[in-house]
């Protein structure tokens, strides 16, 4: 489907809702198409989508790090 601005300006939202059920909505300026309007794809990232199949405990990043590990961060050997 192709419209005008005037056309878009007053019906965005039905060109949204176009484009989200995968029809193709381009704006002309006159006759000449100058931009389209396409959805975002959502991710589905979860927070927490690994939680009880890691095993083990990882690195407490809080405790203070013992001389050895420390030594190289600081420029020592």
């Amino acid at each position: 489907m192709q419209v005008t601005i005037h056309a878009a300006k007053t019906n965005l939202s039905k060109l949204i809702d176009a484009a989200l059920s995968g029809e193709e909505v381009v704006i002309a300026k006159g006759r000449k198409p100058v931009v389209k309007i396409i959805p975002i794809v959502q991710s589905s990232f979860k927070i927490g989508l690994l939680k009880g199949q890691v095993i083990g405990n990882g690195p407490d990043f809080f405790e203070p790090m013992d001389q050895d590990e420390l030594a190289p961060w600081e420029g020592g050997e």
